[in-house]
């Protein structure tokens, strides 16, 4: 509808005839209308009518889309499977439960069975403050909240609980506790009064009363599965808690170019320096593979090697910026340089203020805590852009722990951070002209900027300004890293350390580990950085039994 004219005059005001041609009904559209007669009622159709005809203008009409187009793909489409066939009867072993408290909503269509006996073990496991009790709490919580939804719709408990009652739309399937006492029959040479072995009874009973239905026995006991399979009956493993199936599929951080870059990339690309640095923009059919905060590298035979980060991706083109050389002695950090490629990217990282979360990973020796002390050193005592640098890490031994350990809380941990120690002596010694006092005094200086911290006492604390150290991070489940994570406050840089190969924690794989699950989530997000650290620099001792043993 056309505006009316514009005033010729200052002050001047709409004339009638104006008005009343703005407030008439819209000719074009008002005779699609069904009840065209209505009269009475217009002003209460020109309430409503004009939002439904703006809602694709609208800003949040296009997320309410997708949101409803996602709907069906979370619980309606699995659930079409069964027109096929029935779905799988998932019995759960204790230990899974324990193992990750939300698993009983990871089995999308399929229902999941809790024997008697299951409950049982839960409410012997609920007392305490470790991780198990914590989640076999979190279990009883979550069951309970199903049963209830049971009693108020009054269903039968014998029929299933739909386990998606309580909000959780992805799991389309039912949840069965063991309401009559089965028949169990099991070889004489099973001690009957077992937990295991009355699991196992359940899962044959229910296999042979639902003869046209897959019965699967879920648990992350490797004997219980054992024994199942000798039994003929179905057994897997838990793998909803596994970030990745391999763990050489881990994002490294690391990208080599193909030898023909330049030829694919150079016709349409653009440089320029600033900072002394130069920055690359290129378009073609590298750039859908990279992420930001990667590092890229070219070394060809007689022609001078390319180092880079990735800064920037827009649409099809791609920010490269060349690193600063950390492998030149003008360069060093706090007296330590870079002796290899990997490190060189690292250090970048590390001296880089946007970057907030860091994660490095490598074999022992690789120089990990060194570099990130290092860099930590000088960005607290040299640039001032941090107060102090908390180091902790989770103290699990690797042998027979030697019990309770005496004194305050720093005192207590200072056994679990012999590295440290180690790593302050390493660059206590790199300033050779300041003699024995002076590095005597700085010492002391540079013990009274670190402090150590226990990962029991993390939970409600908030980190301001500080650079924190989170050593051997592959003993961490997922659930305690997003507890240190979510501590940083305004300023506040964590770095990840660890070693895959070196784990100690039961139940916890390559797959599974708390930093693997950091890795793989934070990349490519513009303020995280990863670097898999490839060569070994400690000793030719340390490399050579990495490499071997």
């Amino acid at each position: 509808m056309p505006l009316p004219k514009p005033p010729a005059k200052r002050a001047s005001l709409l004339t009638p005839a104006d008005f009343e041609s703005q407030a008439a009904p819209k000719p074009g559209k008002r005779t699609t209308q069904k009840h065209p007669a209505a009269e009475p009622t217009p002003d209460t159709l020109n309430l409503y009518e004009p939002p439904r005809e703006a809602a694709p203008v609208v800003a949040p009409a296009p997320a309410r889309a997708p949101a409803v187009a996602q709907r069906p793909a979370a619980s309606p489409k699995p659930r079409k499977t069964r027109g096929t066939g029935p779905s799988k009867l998932f019995v759960l072993d204790t230990n899974v439960l324990m193992h990750d408290p939300m698993c009983v909503f990871r089995f999308e269509e399929h229902d999941v069975y809790l024997p008697m006996i299951t409950l049982e073990e839960l409410d012997d496991h609920k007392k305490g403050m470790s991780e198990v009790a914590r989640n076999a709490r979190q279990v009883s919580r979550d069951l309970d909240a199903l049963a209830a939804s049971a009693d108020k719709s009054n269903g039968d408990m014998a029929e299933g609980v739909p386990l998606s009652h309580t909000g959780h739309r992805e799991a389309g399937g039912k949840l069965f506790f063991q309401t009559t006492l089965l028949d169990v029959d099991l070889p004489r040479g099973l001690p009957q009064g077992k937990a295991d072995n009355q699991i196992l009874g359940v899962v044959k009973a229910l296999r042979d009363q639902h003869a046209g239905r897959e019965v699967v026995l879920v648990s992350k006991d490797i004997n219980m599965r054992i024994k199942a399979r000798a039994l003929g009956l179905n057994a897997e493993d838990y793998f909803n808690d596994k970030t990745l199936d391999d763990g050489d599929l881990l994002y490294t951080g690391v990208q080599a170019l193909p030898p023909d870059f330049w030829d694919l990339h150079g016709k349409t690309m653009e440089s320029w320096n600033q900072g002394g640095l130069t920055y690359y923009r290129i378009s073609g059919p590298l750039v859908p593979s990279l992420l930001i905060n990667q590092f890229v590298f070219l070394e060809a035979p007689g022609a001078t090697p390319l180092y880079a980060k990735v800064t920037e991706i827009t649409g099809k083109t791609a920010v490269l910026r060349t690193l600063r050389e950390y492998t030149h002695q003008k360069n060093a950090v706090w007296g330590v340089t870079a002796r290899n490629r990997e490190q060189n990217f690292g250090l970048n990282l590390l001296m880089d203020p946007e970057c907030d979360f860091i994660t490095l990973t490598g074999t022992a020796g690789t120089g990990k805590t060194l570099m990130t002390l290092a860099a930590a050193l000088s960005q607290v005592m040299d640039d001032r852009r941090y107060t102090e640098i908390i180091v902790t890490r989770v103290t699990v031994p690797v042998g027979e722990d030697i019990g309770f350990l005496p004194g305050t809380e720093e005192e207590k941990m200072s056994p679990w951070m012999g590295a440290l120690d180690d790593n302050l002596e390493v660059l206590a010694k790199s300033d050779g002209a300041a003699g024995e006092w002076g590095r005597a005094a700085t010492n002391d200086l540079v013990r009274s900027k670190i402090k150590i911290k226990s990962l029991n006492f993390m939970r409600g604390r908030t980190f301001l300004n500080k650079f924190v150290i989170i050593d051997e991070a592959q003993n961490l489940t997922p659930k305690q890293m997003k507890t240190l994570i979510t501590r940083a406050g305004p300023g506040t840089k964590i770095v990840c350390l660890g070693n895959l190969a070196q784990i100690d924690t039961p139940y916890l794989t390559e797959g599974s580990s708390g930093l693997t699950y950091a890795v793989d989530r934070f990349k490519g997000w513009p303020h995280s950085g990863h670097v898999t650290l490839a060569r070994g620099e400690r000793s030719r001792l340390a490399d050579f039994a990495s490499e071997v043993l």
